[in-house]
């Protein structure tokens, strides 16, 4: 043995310590923003039957769930919103009064530091669940703009720090930041769903959500799973149009396409770790398969190590706790 040519890795790795020295990546709570599902009525708190530990809650809940997330040090929230009446064309997405709006104005007179992002879509507030105005069975682009631009102008005025629109519609960002600034929200940034694809691992949102398609599916207006150049021409055209932060959803599936996006683009990036990615491990974890710390923050720090500056994460509570262990 005493002639054999070979490096020592391992010397790197001898100790706890020497471990954390030469560490790479690094999952901070500071990365996270956690997802408030917030309907109509009042006491409301009903645990999504899917999503284990994740709640829908009223108004009157709501300093209870906000109290808990500042204690944990996370500092941006994305709001959801669960209308009790939905309409054609999804009016409480962009009314006065609209659920999104009222928990916007009730977090920031309660908790002023926190960052507020408005989840910008129609599919919640549509009594057919699509992301845009229907015609004939079909998803039509340009009429779906202007009632995107309308909700985003509404939720600015209500306080939201961020416009995060996720409708996929084409030419959604330009329309957005054209409204935005016409309100004189000039200031407002808009959190880009860059590259959504029509993916099966968005099930369990829509039983928080109450989202669900009433007629075909989404893959008109979602990227296919299949494809990766077409992210970047996504992306290209959000940025082009003004986007200041650029998601990545769903991201654990799509590791590669969140390094792509980080490759090319000097903007944050966004990884969305969304329902059924939560659900699957929540759901190894209550049956004793796994170990549910280790797993979750191995999940998290991958997507970190794949560019991903922020993470929106239903295990933000979660993992505050583990990181502050």
């Amino acid at each position: 043995m005493k002639d054999l040519q070979f490096k020592r890795h391992r010397r790197l790795r001898s100790s706890a310590n020497m471990r954390a020295l030469v560490r790479e990546t690094h999952l901070h709570v500071d990365d996270f923003i956690y997802p408030i599902f917030v309907v109509e009525g009042e006491n409301i708190k009903k645990e999504v039957p899917s999503m284990p530990g994740v709640d829908q809650i009223s108004l009157d809940h709501l300093k209870a769930e906000m109290d808990e997330v500042v204690s944990l040090g996370i500092k941006s929230v994305l709001l959801f919103g669960v209308p009790v009446e939905k309409d054609e064309v999804g009016t409480q997405a962009f009314h006065d009064h609209g659920i999104v709006q009222e928990a916007t104005r009730f977090i920031k007179e309660h908790y002023p530091e926190i960052i507020i992002v408005a989840d910008t879509c129609l599919c919640e507030y549509t009594d057919h669940g699509h992301c845009g105005v229907i015609e004939g069975g079909k998803i039509l682009n340009d009429p779906s703009l202007d009632l995107l631009a309308k909700t985003a102008v509404s939720q600015a005025q209500a306080g939201a720090d961020i416009i995060a629109p996720s409708n996929m519609m084409d030419g959604f960002v330009a329309a957005i930041r054209k409204g935005l600034d016409e309100a004189g929200f000039e200031d407002v940034p808009i959190m880009s769903y860059a590259v959504k694809y029509a993916s099966a691992f968005y099930g369990p949102f829509r039983d928080a959500a109450g989202s669900a398609p009433q007629f075909g599916d989404r893959k008109t207006y979602q990227m296919d799973p299949a494809n990766r150049l077409e992210a970047l021409r996504e992306a290209h055209s959000d940025v082009e149009e003004g986007a200041d932060f650029l998601i990545v959803k769903p991201t654990l599936s799509y590791l590669d396409i969140v390094r792509d996006v980080r490759n090319e683009f000097n903007l944050p990036v966004v990884g969305y770790n969304v329902s059924g990615e939560y659900s699957m491990v929540k759901g190894a974890a209550l049956n004793g398969w796994i170990d549910e710390k280790t797993i979750v923050l191995e999940m998290l720090t991958s997507m970190k190590r794949a560019g991903c500056d922020l993470i929106i994460t239903y295990f933000a509570k979660d993992a505050a706790r583990w990181l502050a262990e």
